[in-house]
């Protein structure tokens, strides 16, 4: 199995910048898809950024241009945050499939192992 846990959390003004971290422990060697997603108070989950083991990304359009997902090291990925906006404020969570094929990378049922999440507050 492998586990998740999330990072980075807090509030900002609008405008600023967060960087949200994912960890990744157990066994890792099929995590072939990881992705952020976030659900705001109310609201359902929606996809953020997705990178793929072979680097490549999709974003969001609400966040394209300030939001970029990377990997840190083998078993971290991160999500830098900038020029935040009160409606980016939600749950954030770090997913992984570990299947090597997805149709729909943002889509929040594609992907099998959550973590628990980390909060993101941006005040205007």
């Amino acid at each position: 199995q492998v586990q998740l846990v999330e990072s980075g959390g807090g509030s900002v003004q609008a405008g600023g910048s967060l960087r949200l971290s994912c960890a990744a422990s157990g066994d890792t060697s099929k995590m072939f898809f990881m992705a952020w997603f976030r659900q705001p108070p109310g609201k359902e989950r929606e996809g953020v950024a997705t990178l793929t083991t072979h680097g490549l990304t999709y974003y969001a359009d609400s966040v394209k241009g300030r939001f970029t997902i990377s990997r840190d090291t083998k078993n971290t990925v991160s999500l830098q945050m900038n020029d935040l906006k009160p409606e980016d404020s939600a749950m954030y969570y770090c997913a992984t499939r570990r299947l090597n094929y997805i149709q729909q990378p943002l889509w929040p049922a594609q992907f099998d192992v959550w973590g628990q999440g980390t909060q993101v507050t941006v005040s205007s």
